[in-house]
């Protein structure tokens, strides 16, 4: 049983990982659950499909936008993740606190020490046992989209690499929870650089 989330910039290629590390955990007799934010309820994917949808307005108020993505959260560990943690799974959340941390904290400047706050506080200090960092350029990382973007995808440059730094930080400050993957390398070799943590 542990609770494990995956990160990282858009194109990074974290549905990979999540893919294949479940089915890796899975043939060694783990039952695992995968999921996702925002989404992973009702409640959390209809919020998803107001907060990525490409046509909503670019002034999103960046505080509002924060809140969407706690309430979606709050609903997901009490209706998903702490149910499935309690009958034994394993969990593999795509996206949790430090993407809000990184993308609203980081990218749209509102404090990456205020919103780790505030997502401490509204989470009663759930977290992931496990956090990996799938770290990639974002210039290299947006060759790889081969789908239209969504609202976050279509951020600048400037925006993103503001998120990788942010990312940079919460590693540092959380060494023994966060690991950073060199995410521009074979689908392989980012599974074993993984699992070298989970050991």
């Amino acid at each position: 049983m542990m609770f494990i989330s995956v990160e990282g910039g858009e194109g990074s290629g974290k549905t990979t990982l999540i893919r294949n590390l479940a089915e890796y955990l899975e043939s060694k007799g783990d039952q695992v659950l995968i999921t996702r934010e925002p989404g992973g309820t009702r409640f959390g994917e209809s919020l998803r499909k107001v907060l990525l949808d490409p046509e909503f307005p670019a002034a999103f108020n960046a505080r509002a936008e924060m809140l969407l993505f706690l309430a979606a959260r709050v609903q997901h560990i009490e209706e998903v993740i702490q149910p499935a943690l309690r009958k034994g799974k394993t969990v593999i959340c795509d996206r949790f606190n430090d993407s809000t941390i990184a993308y609203q904290g980081g990218g749209r400047e509102l404090g990456v020490v205020r919103v780790e706050q505030l997502c401490f506080e509204v989470c009663d200090g759930f977290q992931p046992d496990k956090t990996f960092v799938l770290d990639i350029n974002p210039e290299t990382a947006f060759q790889r989209l081969n789908r239209s973007k969504d609202r976050m995808e279509k951020e600048s440059f400037d925006f993103h690499n503001k998120v990788r730094s942010a990312f940079y930080a919460l590693k540092d400050k959380h060494p023994n929870r966060i690991h950073l993957i060199n995410a521009d390398q074979s689908k392989e070799k980012v599974l074993a650089d993984v699992l070298k943590y989970l050991q």
